[in-house]
């Protein structure tokens, strides 16, 4: 994360436009909030990437939301289709009208978590395979300057996520979604926690995709993970159901699109969510201060009071591990 960080701020300075390329099922939690601080003033271009596999009314919310925003434009796009992807350019052009031409070419930067579908996009738009591509968290390693027209250069840099994500929402379907190493989190826990929330949104999309009744359907998402399983033949030596495997199934169904289209939050639900993270984090900051001073007070004069126990989540991993 520290690599990509210093990257991006070195690079800023010489830079018009930023487009962020958001996953259009999940855009607030894909959105990186940390960059969002080191690209702030700067005109700004929100890509909703994978909107085939988004609820269409959602993603027209979400396109909405980010469009009020001030110096923001916001585009639904299939990294794998020519003419939407070429739209990018100009929409980048709309933003700086002054900028254009040899003399003063547009110059843009694009950031977005893991396997957000960057490298899928530039290869489109360059008209051949620049980048590396694959279903992997962390894929592109190193800065890449591609021409994407005569006067428009566009720099990709490798998927960075924030020091901790403090939206536990968020965490999940970052997982969910492949943004996150594989090393980072448990499998069974976000399969379930992302069958809960399809169960609620769209549960004709799991009915259609394992052929689920409607009391196979109404089941604890922990039973509806297992049901699975034994459908699509989750299954260890002598019969036993393997958790392991259909929580796999589950992830990987979701990740290609097999439940078809598919929204994991509203702007106003992931708004809620940050209200309620921003309020836990003033809570445990609350807490941190009054331990502080507690232990200065008992502390020998001359000598620092003892660390304590923090109750702060663990950081997420860098996009070196992701």
């Amino acid at each position: 994360m520290h690599a990509t960080r210093k990257a991006i701020e070195e690079r800023l300075p010489d830079i018009d436009v930023v487009i962020e390329m958001l996953d259009a099922r999940l855009p607030g939690s894909s959105a990186n909030p940390l960059l969002a601080t080191l690209t702030q003033g700067k005109p700004a271009l929100k890509v909703l990437n994978k909107q085939d596999l988004a609820d269409a009314a959602t993603t027209e919310a979400w396109l909405a939301h980010y469009r009020a925003q001030p110096g923001t434009q916001a585009l639904g796009l299939d990294a794998g289709v020519a003419a939407p992807a070429r739209a990018l350019v100009g929409a980048c052009r709309a933003l700086v009208p002054l900028r254009g031409g040899m003399v003063k070419p547009v110059r843009v930067m694009i950031c977005g978590v893991p396997n957000v579908g960057k490298s899928t996009l530039i290869n489109t738009l360059a008209g051949q395979r620049k980048a590396k591509t694959g279903d992997e968290a962390g894929i592109t390693k190193t800065e890449q300057k591609i021409v994407l027209a005569s006067d428009c250069y566009l720099w990709d840099t490798p998927g960075m996520l924030w020091p901790r994500i403090s939206v536990e929402e968020s965490g999940d379907l970052l997982a969910a979604a492949g943004s996150v190493g594989r090393n980072a989190y448990d499998e069974e826990a976000v399969a379930t926690a992302l069958l809960a929330r399809v169960q609620v949104r769209h549960p004709q999309a799991l009915q259609a995709r394992y052929k689920l009744d409607d009391a196979a359907l109404a089941q604890p998402a922990d039973a509806l993970l297992a049901e699975i399983g034994r459908r699509r033949g989750a299954l260890r030596s002598g019969g036993r159901l393997d958790l392991q495997k259909a929580a796999e199934v589950v992830l990987n169904d979701f990740r290609g699109g097999a439940w078809g289209r598919v929204s994991l939050e509203t702007p106003a639900e992931f708004a809620a969510w940050c209200a309620v993270a921003e309020q836990r984090d003033a809570e445990r900051a609350a807490r941190r201060a009054l331990r502080d001073r507690r232990g200065a007070r008992g502390a020998p004069r001359g000598e620092a009071p003892a660390d304590t126990p923090d109750d702060t989540p663990a950081d997420a991993p860098d996009d070196g591990a992701a």
